[in-house]
């Protein structure tokens, strides 16, 4: 079956749809009901089923042919450090750190937070976690002691793993030190931390709490631990999101149905096949490295990559803006999911850095994370000759894509700028703010109708009705799922993500969306990454402010500001003519690669900027300020 077919049979027969797919894992009981759809909004898959994450990601890849295979190969290029586990060590590694946990009494549904950089130690004590039926939740190694105490307090964790610290292009973070602060200022008390001592940075153990991970493995009498049986609906994580205001929301992950999702997209989403090698360059603290790091390829039996470092850093932390493909070339990566953002850093730089490597084994580059404009992506394409680029959309709350051009099961024609169609079982539509579906080529609010496809978050940790304010009220009087990003539908049916919905910029009366100028300024041969905010403009309400990131050796002046006003007068008109373009070298950015657009806005709003800890580069927050002054006199 091809892509329509599919489509609407996960749309009109979720329940047979979603059911074949699971027979391909392993269960310790079957469902008595593939969907449960009593409760709405809290949709429940594969009701009455026990399964275990773990076992479908280890135990049946760990014995036979398949225990060879490497499960993680990390990749450290400023260290030169390079380490494959294979199934048949991961299935050992990951029994070891289960049954440690359990050695410290911790049982069932109990929290741990791992604080750990990008490490087979932090996949596998996540992996030993689903093991036994905890709860993990991953923070961002990187995070401020007062957003890692916000989150202590929300999940009320039992343990904590943590590093002495981490080395990112030579810079070294006091990991430890985080979480002795954090825990201090925390209300709740957490009895233990487990630290990792990668040997980056001394620090002093605290009597009565901390623990050594070596020697309490070594010592631990409890080397093989079965795997729990899980219902379907048991807990697997809490992720929380990244929002910029008030209390994080943990996104609580159930075991079954993101199970059988992410299995299933590895192979029809992505196009892997049984030997394949996943390279996913994000942080396990974000969602990607969550589903497309530690989980998905494992459940699906495939070798999975941990790269430890940046796009742009090789040996020494040396600048080398190829050293990404240079790690495609020597592990022989197929299938590659990375971002856009991190994509238009490295259009700064000669393509030879990327083209020199080689990429014969590479089929597919994968983009997400914000959208994904044609001129990059038209870039990208030019670059990497004869290899799929492919465009796709998700969300934290949603664990894997929701619209993306299915490769696995129907290669699709492509649409520069449009991550295609919507996934298996998400029934979209881009609406009003009434709930009314717009025409084709409208601006409106994407939404998806009930029920949510397996994978889902299953609610709001802690805060069922939260969960229900955020997501399914925002449209009054209406049953759907409120994504927060402002959409278009061309009529071919292809969708067009233009960023969230509070990020649109209203001029006068019109709505504009920041992609939409953003996409016109990539297009100038000039510009390596632009980003553009709305700005509070007396006549207008709001006006556009647009930062620009110019190629190597390219010189801003007053004629090259004037081509790119022009450039948007003419595509969008006058109504979207900048208030002021400004030049830096670099925009902030998490180190996940996302542009802090809540940043530059606070500071072009003469606002507190708050929390910056997740930015990579803290520098280029005062070269922002120091760009955007001279309009707030």
């Amino acid at each position: 079956m091809g892509y329509s077919e599919l489509y609407k049979k996960s749309i009109e027969e979720p329940e047979v749809f979603w059911g074949e797919i699971a027979e391909n894992l392993h269960w310790f009981k079957k469902w008595d009901k593939v969907l449960d759809s009593s409760n709405p909004p809290f949709y429940r898959w594969f009701a009455g089923a026990e399964t275990n994450i773990c076992y479908n990601a280890v135990d049946r890849w760990a014995t036979g042919d398949h225990a060879k295979r490497s499960a993680f190969i990390y990749e450290n290029p400023v260290d030169e450090v390079s380490t494959s586990v294979s199934y048949e060590d991961l299935f050992k590694q990951v029994n070891e750190v289960a049954g440690l946990y359990q050695h410290l009494g911790l049982k069932k549904g109990d929290r741990v937070i791992i604080y750990l950089p990008m490490s087979i130690e932090a996949c596998v004590a996540a992996l030993a976690c689903t093991r036994i039926g905890l709860i993990h939740s991953i923070i961002f190694a990187g995070f401020s002691k007062e957003s890692i105490a916000v989150r202590i307090d929300d999940a009320k964790p039992k343990l904590i793993i943590c590093a002495d610290g981490s080395k990112r292009a030579g810079k070294v973070t006091d990991l430890k030190s985080i979480i002795n602060d954090a825990v201090d200022i925390a209300s709740f008390k957490v009895p233990k931390v487990l630290v990792v001592d990668f040997k980056i940075k001394s620090y002093i153990p605290i009597n009565d709490r901390d623990l050594d991970w070596k020697t309490e493995l070594a010592s631990c009498p409890i080397k093989k631990v079965d795997c729990t049986s899980l219902k379907s609906d048991d807990p697997s994580y809490i992720l929380y999101t990244s929002g910029t205001t008030g209390k994080p929301k943990g996104a609580l992950r159930d075991t079954a149905g993101y199970m059988v999702a992410l299995y299933y997209s590895i192979f029809s989403l992505y196009g892997c096949k049984d030997d394949s090698v996943y390279f996913a360059t994000s942080d396990i603290g974000w969602v990607v490295g969550h589903s497309y790091t530690i989980y998905g390829p494992l459940i699906a039996g495939l070798t999975s990559i941990i790269y430890d470092g940046t796009p742009i850093h090789g040996k020494g932390g040396e600048q080398n803006t190829g050293i990404w493909f240079e790690t495609m070339a020597k592990v022989k990566a197929d299938v590659v999911f990375s971002s856009p953002t991190a994509f238009r850093v490295l259009r700064k730089y000669p393509e030879e850095n990327i083209t020199k490597h080689d990429l014969s084994k590479l089929r597919y580059l994968f983009l997400a994370g914000e959208p994904l404009d044609p001129p990059t992506y038209n870039w990208v394409k030019d670059v990497l000759k004869g290899i799929d680029i492919v465009d796709n959309y998700w969300q934290t709350e949603t664990g894997w894509p929701v619209l993306c051009n299915p490769v696995g099961v129907d290669n699709l024609p492509i649409k520069a700028g449009s991550p295609s169609f919507p996934t298996w079982t998400w029934n979209l539509e881009v609406v009003d703010e009434e709930g009314n579906r717009v025409n084709p080529d409208v601006k409106g609010f994407l939404v998806a109708h009930p029920p949510t496809p397996p994978g889902f978050m299953m609610t709001v940790y802690g805060d069922d009705q939260r969960f229900i304010d955020t997501y399914w009220k925002v449209i009054p009087g209406k049953d759907m799922y409120y994504t927060g990003d402002y959409a278009i539908v061309d009529p071919d049916g292809y969708y067009y993500v233009l960023g969230r919905a509070d990020e649109v910029i209203k001029v006068a009366s019109h709505r504009l969306g920041t992609r939409e100028i953003e996409e016109l300024l990539n297009s100038h041969p000039a510009v390596a990454e632009n980003m553009v905010i709305g700005i509070i403009d007396e006549v207008k309400g709001q006006a556009p402010l647009v930062l620009v990131v110019l190629k190597e050796d390219i010189v801003f002046n007053d004629e090259l500001k004037k081509e790119m006003r022009l450039l948007i007068r003419e595509g969008i008109g006058p109504i979207a003519t900048p208030k002021e373009i400004l030049n830096v070298s670099r925009l902030p950015k998490t180190r996940s690669g996302k542009v802090m657009r809540r940043i530059i806005k606070s500071i072009a709003e003469g606002k507190n900027i708050g929390d910056i800890s997740t930015i990579e580069d803290g520098a280029s927050v005062e070269e922002v300020r120091k760009a955007i002054e001279p309009l707030l006199k």
